[in-house]
């Protein structure tokens, strides 16, 4: 049976960053989830996942850092934000996002 699948990249994409997490389909049999390899991407193609992977590589470094800049940095590179609020609005939902769920959250400095 063929699945898709988020599994990390481990040569399965080409053009994207070894490690990242990324979409494909999968082969689930009795030897367990095989991905397939896909090979290289359209560049364009890779250039729009590349935007998403920064986003997702600075949510990382803030949760294993602490350091509430990079969710800053995160919100502010994610392309659906900065199409949708300015540099205040982003901090200020930032920190509203945090004080919300600050119980399930590290503690950002």
């Amino acid at each position: 049976r063929v699945i898709y699948g988020n599994v990390p990249n481990n040569g399965l994409i080409d053009n994207l960053p070894a490690g990242c997490c990324v979409e494909l389909p999968c082969l689930v049999d009795h030897n367990g989830i095989q991905p397939t390899k896909i090979g290289s991407l359209p560049p364009h193609l890779a250039a729009l996942m590349q935007t998403n992977i920064n986003v997702q590589a600075l949510t990382v470094e803030a949760a294993v850092t602490g350091k509430r800049e990079h969710i800053y940095h995160a919100a502010m590179l994610d392309p659906h934000t900065a199409a949708e609020l300015d540099l205040t609005q982003i901090h200020a939902l930032v920190d509203d996002l945090i004080e919300a769920h600050g119980d399930w959250l590290p503690t950002y400095q």
